[in-house]
């Protein structure tokens, strides 16, 4: 089952603009399943490319030059590449391409925004168009819901998350089954792959650490003891975590940014069955001592998702506020 996702019409929007379009989001979110959607409009005149093939990387990766390029990308009036993260010097073959032939639209996918937006950023400046894509909304399966119907599955969000497969999943134990296989498979597939990660084994700890704090407020210096691990490799790992749209990060709120990023922080999971898998406990909310805890990532999840604390001028890249500057206070009742 297809459950619409707000960011399409957007994307649908900047179709033929001059721009190629970029989509983030971690794997499993939807990016591909988008991306064929909007294939379906065009499906004699169109290429698909999946960077994560072999196949495909030797193709572009042999590419060179404008004539082979093109023979690649052909007549097509859409082109997508999906994981371009994976394709040596993607930025400048897609230079290339939308410097020759601005007719032609080309979407990009990635599943991790440090990677990518390193490789496109100095090429296709003011080239692109960006979106990301989260797991779902409550804003996207209200409508498919219903607001009765999303308050009985309220708890089963909090407890599995929102990826599109665990969501759609027939039954609890298949929901359970989804996301294991979905965070052993896929979770660290990319930030795993970065030069920066040299020791495997502490990111995960380190997710696992943030993921048993959630709703505190994080220590760098601490999750440095904790881990065996310097404070500075802590906060590289948390930049690769965050681009890899595993995690998130909100300071508390100020009304200088100078301010605002020397002051405390706490750490999200982006999905709480993520966060949930993580720590191993997926027990119904009447069993659990962090339903509380569980429920402000949840709430700070969905801000998140709406891009509430997007900051156009922000030196941290990220979030501008806490859940306070919105006025904001969860709690959860049993």
């Amino acid at each position: 089952m297809y459950i619409p996702r707000s960011i399409e019409p957007k994307i649908k929007d900047w179709l033929f603009r001059e721009k190629i379009i970029v989509i983030y989001g971690a794997r499993q979110t939807g990016k591909s399943t988008i991306v064929r959607r909007i294939l379906a409009d065009y499906s004699k005149n169109s290429r698909y490319f999946n960077g994560d093939e072999t196949e495909t990387r030797r193709l572009f990766g042999e590419a060179g030059d404008r004539a082979t390029l093109k023979r690649i990308a052909g007549e097509a009036k859409i082109v997508v590449i999906d994981e371009a993260q994976k394709i040596e010097n993607i930025g400048l073959k897609l230079k290339i391409l939308v410097d020759a032939y601005p007719q032609q639209q080309i979407i990009a996918t990635g599943s991790s925004s440090f990677d990518l937006a390193n490789k496109i950023a100095e090429p296709l400046t003011g080239r692109t168009v960006q979106f990301t894509l989260y797991p779902l909304s409550v804003a996207e399966l209200s409508r498919i819901w219903g607001e009765t119907e999303l308050k009985l599955q309220l708890p089963n969000l909090m407890i599995y998350g929102a990826y599109p497969a665990v969501v759609t999943a027939s039954s609890l134990e298949e929901k359970a089954v989804i996301l294991k296989q979905l965070v052993t498979d896929y979770l660290y597939r990319d930030v795993l792959s970065f030069d920066r990660v040299q020791k495997s084994e502490a990111l995960r700890k380190l997710t696992e650490a943030i993921s048993l704090q959630t709703g505190n407020e994080v220590s760098y210096n601490e999750l440095s003891g904790l881990l065996q691990i310097g404070k500075q490799t802590v906060i590289s790992y948390l930049d690769i975590l965050e681009q890899g749209f595993i995690v998130f990060r909100l300071t508390s709120f100020a009304r200088n940014l100078r301010q605002e990023i020397n002051r405390s922080r706490k750490v999200y999971l982006i999905d709480t069955g993520v966060r949930n898998a993580l720590i191993n406990n997926l027990n119904p909310l009447s069993l659990r001592t962090d339903t509380g805890e569980l429920w402000e990532n949840f709430v700070a999840a969905e801000f998140k998702k709406q891009q509430y604390w997007a900051a156009k001028d922000s030196a941290a890249k990220e979030l501008a506020g806490g859940l306070s500057s919105v006025g904001v206070e969860t709690y959860h009742q049993r």
